[in-house]
């Protein structure tokens, strides 16, 4: 392992002082082991390492540039060594510059500084020479416009270098409000200044006046000595003679030393050689140092080099140089060429696309690589979305597509062994059919939308870098080509807004053509469709394409990307969460339709089955499906305002509340063999009669007499067998769907946004009232019609007469077996639902009454015993369904009163009134059923 270097040591410069860009030679130690161990170079805080010339590891030569300090160290940074120290210091001092109307008893050599970066000659302008004031009083600008002082004085300057110059615009332009004392003022510096000038000529002369005459004689002298030799003889001048002398001297000594000479010639040339590689071994080294680093892939090393070269030999005339120099231009033109290869390839990340695109810059490469990159990265994400549906639908067309969940409905997902809680919050139940693969089109959405929140904000933050000019250069330096290319992209920004409205309209488009294909015209249709839409997505698929489409929209937002490139997502979102809607809600209809499968006849104590609580969970299921799809996110608008669809939401709700009362009135219409045998009714709840010595059950065996609770034994007997008990059923359902079930409906549908919740609650109860109606008219028809029917016969039995009949002596059983078939409804009907006994036994009643008011009326004349066995039995009638009577049966009953004749005597009103307590005492248990809560639910 080698031991580290010291830190670079300098001890000496030569010379120690001078103005700024004089050579200067650098001593010291541990200077480094070759040019490029050196990295650093300051001579008074400037840094001069790009003149710096390594000669060896204690000597190095270099220009010593501008600096702001007057004295300060030499120091040295290498890679081996580290940054170094110096125990010497250097002086700069300030060049004393001539004008070039000055005189100089000596030559003043014209200095060109020697720019290394730019690689351009600066020569002093003649014009930075010339005073700033020649006046030497203050210069006081004046506001008078350019343009108006050329109209003054035309093919005339006001600059006192000019041969045009005028003397008038100069004052006017500068000293347009100096006072009458500083203009003279300015007189006299201008005197002083002319009367200097004449002094320090004549001061000049004075001072070289020794080493005029000296040249003078010595001319003189050579003029003499040549008149003397005769210029003119044949013989030739002393000059000519002098000449062959010597020429012969040459000729001998070439003779003698031609060989050593030739070598001595041969050795020089070698030895310059040997010196121009050594001296200038960076170039003539530089070709395959730009191949080494190329290869491994240090391009900073090989571009700084490149610089380096140009700048020293871009302008070169010598022709090895300019040999070599083409070769390096060869190997950059190469390294363009893969730099921009390398640009264009994809994938390719963020960070690899800047540095080769500042490569290219610092390379000057022609064109505008950054566009060329931009354009590119835009076309491949095109293609990437444009593969990604084809291999989708390549995917679909050879059967390798997973399994697709089937839709699950609300109704499937309620399980039928938990008992259904009205009025609780309902939750979906976990269902392991929800784990099944997502269907073609909801992972192509969420595969698309990935490749475009990957992509864009890269391609995005690319086009921001090449707007700033933060692609170009990392320090933010403001060069010539930099400004060049920003001004470039500013001219490029309508066709970058084209690109990303193009790949979010192609995001669009594929979207469409997967779940919206309604929405595309036919040629498009053949460039985005191509999907198997036989089946349709549901509604929770929906809200899954919802939800990821929302989350590329705000990742995109998030960029920063201008609104209106966005609005095409937006408008999807819309369109998508509209029809989210109504698919949701054409679902729940088929699931509603379902309902009646489920029914189970079951009734609880309040006379209803699941059925209710099975509906408005299967439409609460749905609304709260709907809760993300309708929820407006930033941007969004509340799609329930729209008229369209509040209209066809609207019309499918009612729809669906129609579907509902459909089934009801389906299951009503059922026969007994369209019922599942399994299902039989079963009730919770079973009444029970309590007399006045409070009978806490009813005993097991009675007698058959017709006062006897034994004719209550076949009630319960086949009791979802009667097409009546379902009718009763269904009755008690929709009086509950009216009172309860439609109600809590309406403040959900408000709650979620539907602001015809009224309407569609008002349509649907409509609906639920004409079935009711017919339901419970049918119910009435099937029960009251057997006893209507029956009491005229009853009447009549055994040949009675009303005018020739014996003394009443009680109530006849015609009455009785009325009674009890209107006590048996009653049983039937309390069974299902106490709320339906009034509504049903009124009206019952009431038909009784009509009846017995029509046989009165019909009968000709009564007897004394006649009129009192009828008002025995109307009177025993009326007061044990006296609860239930209405304004309608009180006017019947009083209409048959009316046509009975009126009782004269105290002794029959008195047998009137003992037979009625006769009758009310050994009927008193089955009466029992027509008093106010005379019976109470007993649970089984």
């Amino acid at each position: 392992m080698s031991r580290p270097r010291q830190p670079p040591l300098v001890t000496g410069i030569s010379p120690n002082e001078g103005a700024p860009w004089t050579k200067v030679t650098i001593r010291g130690e541990n200077l480094g082991t070759g040019p490029n161990d050196l990295i650093g170079l300051s001579i008074c805080g400037h840094n001069c390492l790009l003149t710096a010339e390594w000669m060896s590891a204690s000597k190095i030569v270099c220009r010593v540039g501008p600096a702001k300090d007057d004295k300060g160290e030499i120091i040295v940074t290498t890679k081996s060594g580290g940054r170094g120290t110096s125990t010497v210091s250097f002086k700069l001092l300030k060049p004393e510059r001539i004008g070039i109307l000055d005189q100089s008893a000596v030559w003043v050599d014209e200095l060109n500084y020697y720019d290394m970066r730019t690689d351009r000659n600066k020569g002093i302008s003649p014009l930075s020479l010339r005073p700033a004031n020649p006046l030497g009083i203050e210069i006081d600008k004046g506001k008078v416009p350019l343009k108006d002082l050329e109209n003054m004085f035309p093919c005339m300057s006001g600059d006192f270098t000019s041969e045009n110059f005028s003397a008038t615009w100069y004052l006017i332009e500068n000293h347009s409000s100096t006072s009458f004392e500083q203009l003279r003022v300015a007189v006299g510096n201008l005197k002083k200044q002319a009367s200097k000038k004449n002094e320090g000529s004549l001061a000049y002369v004075k001072g070289g006046l020794s080493t005029f005459f000296e040249a003078q004689d010595a001319l003189a002298a050579i003029h003499q000595k040549l008149e003397s030799d005769g210029t003119e003889k044949v013989e030739g001048s002393m000059t000519q003679r002098l000449e062959k002398v010597l020429n012969r001297a040459s000729e001998t000594a070439d003779t003698l030393f031609q060989e050593v000479l030739g070598r001595k010639d041969k050795a020089d040339s070698t030895r310059n050689a040997l010196n121009v590689l050594q001296r200038f071994k960076f170039l003539f080294n530089l070709p395959l140092n730009i191949e080494r680093n190329i290869q491994k892939g240090d391009y900073d090393v090989v571009i700084n080099d490149y610089e380096k070269a140009k700048s020293l030999f871009g302008n070169t005339e010598v022709p090895v140089f300019k040999k070599v120099y083409s070769e390096v231009e060869t190997r950059i033109e190469a390294l363009r060429k893969l730099l921009l290869d390398k640009l264009l390839e994809t994938p390719s990340t963020l960070h690899d696309q800047k540095r080769y695109i500042r490569y290219l810059s610092d390379l000057h490469a022609p064109g505008d690589p950054a566009w060329q990159c931009i354009v590119a990265q835009h076309k491949w994400i095109l293609q990437l979305m444009q593969n990604c549906k084809e291999d989708f639908i390549k995917e679909q067309k050879v059967g390798g597509v997973g399994l697709e969940m089937d839709r699950s409905s609300a109704l499937n997902r309620i399980s039928l062994s938990a008992p259904v809680k009205r009025g609780g919050s309902f939750q979906t139940p976990k269902d392991d059919s929800w784990h099944y693969k997502s269907p073609q089109q909801v992972r192509f959405v969420e595969k698309l939308s990935d490749v475009v929140i990957s992509q864009l904000p890269n391609f995005w933050k690319l086009w921001i870098s090449y707007v700033n000019g933060s692609l170009f250069s990392e320090t933010g330096e403001k060069s010539g080509q930099v400004e060049k290319l920003k001004k470039n992209a500013r001219q490029r920004q309508n066709d970058f807004k084209g690109m990303i409205e193009e790949v979010t309209r192609r995001l669009v488009k594929l979207v469409r053509g997967a779940l919206l294909p309604s929405s595309l015209t036919e040629q498009q249709l053949r460039q985005y469709g191509g999907w198997d839409t036989k089946t349709p997505l549901s509604g929770a698929w929906l809200t899954q394409v919802i939800h990821t489409v929302r989350l590329s929209h705000e990742a995109l937002s998030a960029l920063e990307i201008p609104n209106d490139l966005l609005q095409v997502i937006q408008d999807l979102l819309q369109d998508l969460r509209v029809h989210c809607l109504l698919t949701t809600l054409q679902h729940t209809e088929e699931d509603v339709k379902r309902l009646a499968e489920k029914e189970d006849w079951v009734v609880d104590n309040e006379g209803i089955t699941s059925l209710p609580a099975q509906f408005e969970q299967c439409m609460v299921q749905m609304l709260q499906s709907l809760k993300e799809p309708m929820e407006c996110k930033p941007g969004e608008i509340n799609i329930l305002n729209l008229d369209v669809v509040q209209d066809k939401a609207c019309e499918q709700c009612v729809s669906i509340m129609k579907v509902f009362i459909k089934c009801l009135e389906q299951l009503s219409t059922k026969t007994d063999g369209d019922l599942n045998t399994s299902h039989y009714l079963t009730s919770k709840w079973l009444p029970t009669c309590r007399d006045v010595t409070n009978h806490d059950k009813i005993p097991p065996r009675l007698s058959v007499d017709l006062a006897s609770p034994d004719l209550f034994k076949g009630i319960q007997e086949d009791f979802s067998s009667k097409p009546e008990q379902r009718l009763l059923i269904i009755l008690s359902n929709c009086q509950y769907l009216e009172r309860h079930t439609f109600l809590n409906l309406a403040e959900h549908l408000e709650k979620n946004g539907f602001t015809t919740a009224e309407k569609i609650i008002r349509v649907s109860i409509e609906e639920l009232r004409h079935l009711d109606e017919y339901l419970f008219e049918t119910y009435i028809e099937k029960k009251s019609d057997p006893i209507v029917g029956s009491l005229e016969p009853g009447i009549y039995a055994g040949y009675f007469d009303w005018k020739d009949c014996l003394p009443p002596t009680g109530v006849r059983s015609y009455l009785k077996e009325a009674l009890v078939s209107i006590i048996s409804v009653h049983a039937e009907v309390f069974t299902v639902s106490k709320e339906l006994v009034p509504r049903v036994l009124s009206k019952i009643i009431e038909a009784v009454a009509e009846e017995m008011s029509r046989l009165m009326q019909c009968v000709s004349s009564f007897s004394k015993n006649g009129a009192l066995q009828a008002r025995l039995e109307i009177c025993a009638l009326r007061d044990a369904v006296d609860p239930y009577l209405t304004s309608e049966s009180r006017t019947s009953f009083k209409q048959a009163l009316e046509a009975l004749p009126q009782l004269q005597s105290g002794a029959d009103k008195k047998l009137l009134e003992e037979l009625l307590n006769k009758f009310k005492s050994s009927m008193k248990l089955q009466l029992n059923c027509f008093k106010p809560a005379s019976f109470q639910p007993v649970k089984r």
